[in-house]
């Protein structure tokens, strides 16, 4: 499992895909949504504006990814 450290309270779940370089612009994430298969805490779903906070593991191409806020 693959930490991804964020530093503020949330990610939302398109910025996350950029972030992690699933896809290489936000256009993309509805799209991409819809034909993978993407779990949050082992649950389908596809809103890209979903929020990802601490501690939130989210599946995508059999790669897992933990959420962990830092406080700067």
């Amino acid at each position: 499992m693959k930490e991804v450290e964020i530093s503020t309270e949330y990610i939302k779940l398109g910025q996350f895909l950029k972030f992690v370089a699933i896809i290489d612009s936000g256009a993309f994430a509805k799209t991409f949504l819809l034909e993978n298969e993407v779990l949050i805490n082992g649950s389908r779903d596809d809103r890209r504006g979903r929020k990802l906070f601490d501690g939130d593991v989210v599946s995508v191409f059999d790669q897992q990814y933990l959420i962990k806020a830092v406080k700067e």
